[in-house]
């Protein structure tokens, strides 16, 4: 193993879910009858993570994420060949986070204890609410009560868990969304994920919006329950580590949405899955075929499931060290930003600072609690 490799993330993205949200953008598939790809699907995943990891020698093995999509619907034997594929495939560190992404449904909170057999150690639940008017309207195929089981048997089943919730729901007052967070931080949790909800285009909400049969996103209004949001947690003991990540402890940090944030490697296997990996030539990115049968042909084919694989100059691995760095209390190192010419003197850099939206020190940049409310106009300016 090289001594001077970064640490090295695995993300296996499983593409089917039993409903499809009308807010979710992201690449899924109806789980009904596709018994038979699933199992094709698993198999090629297998093949394409060996490949890789040929291509990107030894490395440190810091997490393994199975994400969706609703990986919490996979076989618990199928999850677990992948995680020990992953764990001989590379040297698994002594804290080797291994995380699971579920829905709380009855059917799948009955298999968590299978879940933590096959290796999984934290669990992110997708509750998105505690009330059944919230549910219904986002669309999940649980109740309240669901919510509050699933959560009660993932806290018995894993060592380490996370919530996912979103707010901004029409008609969603502070007060109300306040104490949905202090009922959710009494959950066992020692992570919570809240996410404003954002209308994408080409979901269901975003034609919806569009028909005039749903209200647009308020910024001003998102922006007070933002602020509400931090100050709710900050009091329950929660610290926001990342725009929308906040933890108990420093060691309840997602340590593989770190590795994103911090510029780490990554690599992506399964439909649509993105990569990123350091070589001796750069920085590269992978993204793989999107849609399930082109990337079953893909690996087919070649061993590998990429539909991309292209190398980022300097300025493009600069950006996006910056987009993903100013999301997190750490912010970026000025050596990593070197290709965009920032510095504690640069322009754009006082420009931003004498606004408030970002401090600076000889060390970094980052974005102050005022600039992560506009963080696209601050990257914006900052990138050029």
């Amino acid at each position: 193993m090289s001594l001077g490799a970064p640490p090295l993330g695995v993300y296996i993205h499983w593409p089917y879910c039993a409903r499809v949200c009308p807010y979710c953008d992201f690449n899924v598939v109806r789980d009904r009858g596709r018994r038979d790809e699933q199992a094709r699907l698993v198999d090629a995943i297998a093949r394409d993570l060996a490949a890789q990891a040929e291509a990107v020698g030894p490395r440190r093995l810091q997490s393994v994420f199975l994400g969706g999509g609703t990986p919490s619907l996979m076989d618990p034997e199928a999850a677990g060949r992948l995680i020990d594929l992953a764990s001989r495939l590379w040297t698994p560190a002594e804290d080797l986070e291994v995380t699971l992404e579920a829905n709380p449904t009855d059917a799948e909170a009955g298999r968590f204890e299978a879940f933590a057999a096959a290796g999984v150690d934290r669990l992110s639940l997708g509750l998105q609410a505690l009330d059944d008017e919230s549910l219904a309207f986002l669309g999940r195929n649980h109740d309240a009560a669901t919510g509050l089981r699933a959560a009660a048997a993932a806290a018995r089943a894993f060592p380490r868990l996370s919530l996912d919730l979103i707010y901004a729901l029409p008609g969603q007052t502070a007060a109300g969304w306040s104490a949905t967070l202090e009922r959710a931080a009494g959950l066992g949790a020692e992570h919570l994920s809240p996410y404003q909800l954002t209308i994408e285009e080409g979901t269901a909400f975003d034609r919806a919006v569009r028909r005039g049969r749903l209200p647009a996103a308020d910024p001003e209004r998102g922006g007070d329950l933002y602020e509400a949001t931090q100050a709710s947690l900050e009091r329950l003991g929660f610290e926001a580590y990342e725009v929308s990540n906040h933890a108990r402890t420093p060691a309840a940090r997602s340590r593989h949405n770190l590795i994103y944030w911090r510029g780490h490697d990554y690599v992506g296997v399964g439909p649509g899955a993105h990569g990123r990996i350091t070589g001796p030539d750069g920085r590269w990115a992978t993204r793989a075929e999107p849609r399930i049968a082109d990337y079953l042909a893909a690996v087919e084919r070649t061993g590998r499931g990429w539909a991309e694989h292209e190398r980022l100059d300097p300025q493009e691995a600069a950006r996006e060290r910056l987009l993903m760095g100013l999301r997190t209390d750490e912010g970026v190192a000025w050596a990593d930003l070197a290709a965009l010419a920032l510095s504690p003197e640069a322009k754009p850099v006082r420009e931003m600072r004498d606004l408030g939206l970002v401090g600076a020190d000889s060390e970094r940049l980052f974005a102050t609690r005022a600039g992560r409310l506009v963080l696209d106009r601050v990257i914006a300016e900052l990138a050029g």
